[in-house]
């Protein structure tokens, strides 16, 4: 099959690529900086340099492809993030529908049936909107949980005043959390299968647990058993990530998503599809990756 990845060699994009290689696909991988894809080329993957702004790149290069797995690449730089998402979503949206693709795996996130009120992954719901509007497309809307590699910004936070925390958490709220490994799992099995039909999503979680058990595993991990996890507040959050060097309109809508986490509002469609099965990467496996980087091991990030 001619499979087209979109994420360059980002951590899920590039174990999702290799995964596809090694069943003997053609896979094109787009990405903005060839140097960056030289490893998946060298494993057979075909590069192609571009932007996901221009929808004439993305036009051509989904040319004859079976299937296209679509994610919305990191901006830090937009004046208006939601808007930059959602345009993204529409530009995808245009590319399959130009080629005829009949098959689409989408990258969003949970609390993205939301059309208001969670921050960025407003963005992705409006993306989404835009995949479905292809009536004649079978899509696969992937929605995962609460990325682990988040809960590295702690990390500065634990060595300057000894704690981890930020607007959302309680011994009540239970985070749901995934590890991008994993879903780079879950895209590839559906990608080499293309088994599904018409418009579908599927929620994705690695592990289940409160910010005070994070806080603990993390904090044996690291030798500071007593290690607490607290809650700030909306002002105090905003602030702090604004000071940690965030832009502004980042740390506003990161605020807006904690505030969803907070309220239940964001992961309450995903607590009523709750997957069957958990993936593997389990709380205690990240947190060997978290005191590797706490400890200086950068490269460990996410091993």
């Amino acid at each position: 099959m001619k499979l087209v990845i979109t994420g360059g060699a980002g951590h899920i994009s590039k174990p999702l690529a290799e995964k596809l290689l090694a069943k003997g696909n053609e896979v094109i991988v787009i990405g903005r900086n060839a140097k960056n894809l030289e490893e998946l080329v060298a494993k057979g993957a075909k590069a192609a340099i571009g932007s996901v702004e221009d929808i004439s790149f993305l036009t051509k290069t989904f040319a004859g492809a079976d299937a296209v797995y679509t994610m919305v690449p990191p901006n830090m730089g937009a004046s208006d993030w939601k808007g930059w998402i959602a345009q993204i979503g529409k530009n995808y949206a245009q590319a399959i529908k130009a080629n005829g693709v009949k098959y689409v795996v989408n990258l969003s996130s949970i609390g993205a049936d939301l059309p208001e009120g969670v921050g960025p992954v407003t963005g992705l719901h409006r993306a989404e909107k835009a995949l479905f509007e292809l009536s004649d497309v079978n899509i696969k809307n992937l929605r995962p949980a609460f990325f682990y590699p988040n809960l590295l910004s702690n990390v500065g936070m634990i060595k300057n005043i000894g704690i981890m925390g930020t607007n959302f958490g309680g011994q009540n709220l239970k985070v749901v959390m995934v590890h991008p490994s994993d879903i780079a799992e879950v895209a590839a099995e559906e990608l080499l299968n293309l088994n599904f039909k018409g418009h579908s999503i599927r929620y994705i979680a690695s592990d289940e647990r409160t910010t005070d058990e994070i806080a603990s595993v993390f904090g044996n991990a690291i030798g500071k058993p007593d290690l607490k996890w607290v809650v700030f507040s909306d002002e105090d959050a905003l602030k702090g990530m604004i000071q940690a060097g965030l832009p502004e309109e980042v740390a506003k809508n990161y605020q807006e998503m904690n505030q969803s986490m907070q309220s239940g509002k964001m992961t309450a469609g995903y607590w009523k599809n709750h997957p069957a099965t958990l993936q593997k990467t389990k709380l205690e496996d990240f947190a060997k990756t978290f005191a590797a980087v706490f400890n200086g091991k950068s490269e460990a990030v996410l091993h």
